[in-house]
């Protein structure tokens, strides 16, 4: 999902600049699994709102609790990097009163669960666009970006994406729109503050026989600068670039009704990190 530029100051989201090209192999007899397309203006906007989880979730997930574990050891100097930045603390990201711990690792949790909620399929439908910005966005901000995501999802880039005018999939499709953290980076961080970057995977597509928009695979980055305020992090400013993107592998491109069966068995992850 691309933010387009930086919304420091205006608070909107911009054009959607980037194409992903994603290409699949010709397969007869599966126009889903053959089709070759590229991702314009699509993929980029809805990257662009790309990124959450339901807090209500990934509290239920933290206060489950766990047992406290050593911290892991400091890899030696010119070793390879060790598994330090993704081992688990110890730490439990969410506390019983607060959405995210107020720390370093707080923050990047929020970022990586903010990227799953707005890279969402619930982001096309109005009801529940307006509660997860009501629930990651700082207060001064919510209506600044609620006004700039009323006007990015139109019926028009509904329909580009291949949904109806309301954002509803077609009859006998299955609409696909999912944001994965791949990892985070602390940019900057201050007692009240944080901006983190997020490397992201995400879906797009219609999952279905002759669909015109099969679904595919992107890469890109989200920096989120975050604020501490009402006892939890919130986002400030969101913007995105591409990659980085790994060599395509050799995996043969699935067909419409195995992506269909896979995203209505997988569920998407509630809480990451």
């Amino acid at each position: 999902m691309t933010l387009g530029d930086d919304h420091e100051t205006s608070g909107g989201y911009g054009g959607t600049g980037h194409t992903r090209t994603t290409r699949l192999p010709d397969r007869a007899g599966d126009v889903y699994g053959g089709a070759r397309r590229g991702r314009g203006s699509s993929r980029s906007l809805v990257t662009v709102v790309g990124v959450i989880v339901l807090l209500i979730a990934a509290i239920a997930f933290a206060n489950r609790g766990g047992d406290d574990t050593p911290s892991t050891k400091t890899d030696k100097a010119g070793s390879l990097p060790g598994a330090a930045s993704t081992a688990a603390s110890g730490k439990k990201p969410v506390q019983s009163n607060s959405g995210f711990a107020h720390d370093e690792q707080g923050a990047q949790s929020a970022a990586a669960n903010y990227a799953v909620a707005l890279g969402s399929a619930d982001m096309f439908d109005k009801a529940k666009r307006d509660a997860i910005l009501q629930a990651i966005i700082t207060p001064s901000r919510v209506s600044a970006f609620d006004a700039a995501l009323d006007k990015a999802y139109t019926p028009e880039f509904n329909k580009n994406v291949g949904l109806s005018p309301n954002g509803s999939a077609p009859s006998g499709y299955t609409f696909v729109s999912r944001t994965s953290p791949i990892g985070t980076k602390l940019a900057q961080s201050s007692a009240n503050t944080a901006t983190v970057e997020v490397w992201c995977s995400g879906l797009l597509g219609l999952a279905g026989e002759n669909s015109t928009n099969p679904v595919t695979n992107s890469w890109f980055t989200i920096t989120m600068k975050l604020e501490w305020t009402g006892n939890d992090w919130k986002i400030v400013t969101h913007s995105q670039k591409d990659g980085p993107a790994p060599v395509p592998g050799d995996e043969r491109a699935s067909s419409a009704d195995e992506m269909a069966k896979a995203v209505q068995e997988y569920g998407g992850f509630t809480y990451a990190r």
